[in-house]
């Protein structure tokens, strides 16, 4: 998908879950960006080196080359460009990577396309509770993070509970259960 009008600001979004590539593009399109889509790094670098995009939103971790990675090569491109890292799988030191190689901001998702807009555009919540309602709940935290170390266990669960250092019948119970809203 990509879109071109004039005046409109243009964005490069990088995710490989097509989905919600296609959603947040849609939703920000409507807001007013001029928006591009990219499968991988390699695609959106590719992309980039015949066009001049002012915000990038990019996810950290895909097939291939990483966001990060991603990030420090279109920095290198055009060093005006304003990108926002998102994941899924936040820590710290991610967050520390994408800022040093030059984002301006690290997300966690879920997100939605009115932070993603707020953030590309460096405008920060008016009062420190105007953002509460992004905030995850400890059980959603806890969820999707079992959900991470099951998927990088490729399923195994008792290699997952060992990771884990819990009871793999706990961790089947905990896993069980529908995730929690946020």
């Amino acid at each position: 998908m990509s879109s071109e009008v004039a005046g409109e600001p243009t964005l490069l979004i990088v995710d490989d879950d097509a989905t919600f590539r296609t959603a947040l593009g849609q939703a920000l399109g409507k807001s007013g960006f001029a928006v591009s889509l990219a499968a991988c790094a390699e695609e959106a670098a590719a992309m980039a080196r015949g066009h001049v995009f002012e915000y990038a939103l990019i996810d950290v971790r895909m097939p291939g080359q990483s966001g990060i990675d991603l990030v420090g090569t279109l920095r290198s491109m055009d060093d005006g460009i304003r990108i926002v890292v998102f994941t899924g799988y936040g820590t710290i030191a991610n967050a520390v990577a994408a800022i040093r190689a030059g984002a301006v901001d690290y997300l966690t998702k879920p997100v939605d396309a009115a932070r993603c807009a707020r953030s590309l555009l460096g405008f920060a919540p008016a009062a420190r509770g105007d953002d509460d309602e992004d905030l995850p709940s400890l059980e959603r935290v806890e969820w999707e993070y079992l959900q991470r170390v099951l998927a990088d266990c490729e399923g195994n669960i008792s290699e997952a509970a060992r990771k884990l250092r819990m009871h793999r019948r706990s961790l089947q119970r905990k896993l069980s259960r529908l995730p929690p809203r946020s």
